[in-house]
């Protein structure tokens, strides 16, 4: 159910905006996606698990946070980010 090391790293590195980027809004709104998918397809098979299906809301939580920031900072970021993960069609 955790996303593994080797998956988080291509993810960054394919998200990444620079050398050694970890922290940039795009790598973190594109691991939480990652995260948010793993976890829906769990709570799907676990329609009881409670406990993380409220994890699963913060996570969304957060990624609406962080995709609110920056449509509010950088609109052609925020389009191109939200093209490449497939959100809101």
């Amino acid at each position: 159910m955790a996303l593994s090391k080797e998956r988080k790293s291509e993810i960054i590195k394919e998200y990444a905006t620079h050398e050694g980027d970890t922290g940039s809004v795009e790598v973190q709104v594109a691991v939480l996606t990652e995260e948010i998918n793993l976890l829906n397809e769990h709570i799907k098979e676990h329609k009881k698990d409670f406990h993380s299906y409220r994890g699963l809301m913060k996570k969304i939580g957060h990624r609406r946070n962080l995709l609110a920031y920056l449509r509010e900072n950088d609109i052609p970021r925020y389009r191109e980010l939200i093209s490449r993960l497939g959100l809101r069609r």
